[in-house]
């Protein structure tokens, strides 16, 4: 999943209303970075105009940490004076003079929070995160004095209620009902009392909501477990090798390390025959920000808990959960509970079937033990090679980085008709050695669409997971600006000169975070705000790009053997689409966990919750498998608390799929399969290059012809489908 970084309370708010955007939370999707006017010249280079080829790109090159700060403070009073003309211009209040002033607005800041993005993400320090820390609060501070200018919120609340409103264009009539319902729904409509406190709250939830996405790079980069050859008995060759570079890059020869991130964990877990060791990767992993040590993140939950209980109160809401998804396409937590709990018992029935099968070969081969949830990926693994003769080391000898990254180029090339062409090197800067850069073209016309950025291996300072980012976004307003997308991933490096091999989820995930970047390239809007995402929306399109790594079309001509070069066997295929159900009652039930308790965490009284107790108890209510937990237990749960992208928002990754899901069966009713030109242009034009322009639900409407149905996903996932249709 995406599958995102800084985690500033209000941040996002200022961004949308100054045409910039905060770059990605952990494993959040995306951030939208505009450009305004770029006539200004400045000394500093992190807000310097974009130079060079390609309609300008960051000066990546030249970034220096000391610049940061006062980058951050100089665009910031800039984008306030912008701000304090709007709000004081003596012109009767219109589109043109308010909403569009907005949306040209902030273009230093936005500069600076391109790099600032990098260093957050790709790769941060003890010194960015010392800035990072003293500037949360400055940065909520400069937000809430936005989001609370009495005189510019008046403008927007007449341009929106006025005559002219029925002129606009429907993308101009989205971005200022966008524009007035950020300012309603933020404390724009408070007395100074309450606007004095919300804004104190924002400040403090900057600072304790960075404390914790530090807390977890801290707790990923101290817990590293080192092996000796002795302990490596199952472990793939790729894994042995590529664990014995990262032992020798952080000075332990001899030695092989695991790293505390999902891509070292999980096949660890997967393979190792050492089931004591097993546990303590499994626990090291699972008890990020949960070791009772300076970097524990218990207490910081129940004070940005508390925070948050507050702040939505002062607007007349019940609870967090409630004031969140009330713009989104769920509108109630109701709704998305109920979406989920349609879900659950079909998930935890499998999990308990899965389980059997586990138990059965540990038994059968003597093991004495009872399942725990350190064996789980390994008898797995080996229920799998016993049900379908299907070994994932064997897939994996066929999933190369290199081939994967061809292949979804071919299907860039076939739905959207883009073409990919490496960038010389130095012709483009980059902030790493590992990334690279490829231009993107119209097949056809050879028209620039933009550029694309690779980021794809672990390193120290970067954060865990996959995400992607946008470096400049497509608008028209001001003149074009074409795209700058990045994706960015942890994969453990092949030694040298040997091929980067991944496992099958991985691969899914690489094509999911392809897609975002589609998402991208593909806009066609005219504004910034128009790229503001709806968060349970959002994830849909990547989530849809998943289903073309399994077409013909890309398993015959990229799934080839990194040795031989031989296609993969067309028997190894069919055993992959005939086990493509398999382990679903483990992968649905540790995320829906975590989405169910995001919302349960954001629906109770803080004052009731101790988050360790609360997780334990409220998942046993649920009649939580013992053998699973969280996917993201709540100390390191960074998608809810070291941002506000995804709180009480997880569950969206579930309503986006019921759409995939959906969708998916549209490409599969229709002639040419999942390469029907009809259907495809389809989802360009309605699912893709819209972006948020159009209202999601009826730009799926227009797509689909109907609203989507949650029997697709039950059926996609081999539970039983409900008797009776369950529309979303």
């Amino acid at each position: 999943m995406g599958k995102f970084s800084s985690s500033l309370t209000a941040l996002a708010v200022v961004m949308a209303l100054s045409g910039c955007s905060q770059p990605s939370a952990p494993e959040q999707t995306k951030s939208e970075t505009v450009m305004g006017s770029d006539s200004a010249q400045y000394d500093n280079v992190l807000m310097q105009p974009f130079q060079g080829p390609y309609g300008g790109v960051p000066a990546f090159d030249k970034m220096k940490l000391e610049d940061l700060k006062p980058a951050l403070e100089k665009a910031m009073a800039l984008n306030l004076e912008e701000i304090e003309a709007i709000a004081n211009n003596d012109a009767p209040p219109t589109f043109e003079n308010v909403i569009v002033a907005m949306e040209r607005a902030g273009a230093e800041l936005s500069r600076v929070f391109t790099y600032y993005g990098i260093w957050s993400s790709n790769k941060s320090s003890p010194e960015f995160r010392a800035i990072q820390a003293e500037m949360s609060p400055k940065l909520s501070a400069f937000s809430t004095k936005i989001i609370q200018n009495e005189k510019l919120f008046a403008r927007v609340k007449a341009v929106y209620e006025s005559d002219e409103m029925e002129q606009l264009t429907p993308e101009e009539q989205r971005v200022t009902w966008m524009r007035y319902n950020r300012f309603a729904r933020n404390g724009a409509t408070l007395d100074d009392v309450a606007k004095k406190r919300y804004a104190e709250i924002n400040q403090e939830l900057a600072t304790l909501q960075t404390k914790f996405s530090n807390n977890i790079l801290a707790d990923e980069e101290n817990y590293v477990t080192y092996i000796t050859q002795a302990q490596l008995g199952g472990l793939p060759a790729s894994f042995v090798t590529a664990a014995k570079a990262a032992a020798e890059a952080r000075g332990e020869t001899g030695k092989y390390a695991i790293t505390n991130t999902r891509s070292s964990m999980d096949p660890f877990l997967t393979y190792s025959t050492n089931r004591e060791l097993r546990e303590k990767v499994w626990r090291t992993y699972y008890n990020r920000g949960d070791n009772a040590d300076e970097f524990d993140n218990n207490e910081i939950i129940k004070r940005i808990l508390t925070l948050r209980d507050e702040r939505v109160a002062l607007l007349g809401y019940d609870n967090y959960a409630q004031w969140r998804l009330e713009d989104r396409m769920a509108k109630t937590p109701e709704n998305a509970m109920d979406l989920m709990m349609a879900v659950w018992p079909a998930a935890i029935a499998r999990v308990e079937e899965e389980v059997a099968d586990m138990q059965a070969i540990a038994d059968a081969e003597g093991a004495g033990i009872t399942i725990e949830p350190w064996d789980y990926r390994y008898y797995a693994e080996k229920v799998r090679q016993a049900k379908y003769d299907l070994d994932s080391n064997e897939v994996k000898q066929y999933l190369q980085l290199g081939k994967l990254r061809e292949a979804m180029f071919y299907v860039a090339g076939r739905l959207f008709n883009y073409s990919f062409t490496p960038v010389e090197e130095g012709k483009v800067p980059v902030f790493h050695d590992d990334v690279k850069v490829w231009e993107v073209t119209d097949k056809d016309t050879g028209e620039h669409i933009g550029l694309w950025y690779l980021d794809p291996f672990a390193r120290k300072g970067k954060r865990s997971g996959a995400w992607a980012t946008t470096y400049r976004s497509y608008t028209t307003f001001d003149g074009k600006k074409t795209v700058l997308a990045s994706n960015n991933s942890n994969f453990v490096k092949g030694a040298e000169g040997e091929a980067t091999l991944i496992s099958w989820d991985d691969a899914e995930t690489y094509f999911h975070e392809f897609g975002h970047a589609l998402h991208f390239l593909s806009a066609n809007v005219k504004y910034p705000t128009s790229h503001s995402g709806v968060r349970d929306y959002t994830e849909f399109q990547s989530q849809l790009l998943e289903r073309w790594l399994t077409t013909d079309e890309v398993i015959d001509q990229f799934l080839v053997h990194h040795e031989t070069g031989e296609p993969i066997p067309e028997a190894l295929v069919a055993k992959i689409k005939k086990a493509s159900t398999f382990n679903e009652g483990f992968k649905t039930t540790e995320y829906m966990a975590s989405a169910v308790m995001d919302l349960k965490y954001h629906t109770t009284d803080p004052s009731q919750i101790e988050p360790d107790a609360f997780e334990k108890e409220e998942l046993a209510k649920l009649d939580m498998p013992e053998e699973i937990v969280m996917r993201h237990r709540s100390p390191h749960f960074g998608h809810v608390f070291s941002s506000e992208g995804y709180a009480a928002a997880y569950y969206g990754y579930m309503w986006a799929e019921v759409l995939t899901a959906d969708a998916a069966e549209a490409f599969m009713e229709a002639p040419g399969g999942f390469y029907d030109k009809e259907v495809g242009d389809r989802l360009v034009k309605y699912l893709f290059s819209v972006r948020n322009a159009m209202d999601p639900a009826e730009a799926y409407r227009k797509f689909r012809g109907r609203d989507a149905k949650v029997d697709a996903l039950m059926r996609d996932r081999g539970f039983p489908v409900p008797q009776e249709s369950n529309n979303k």
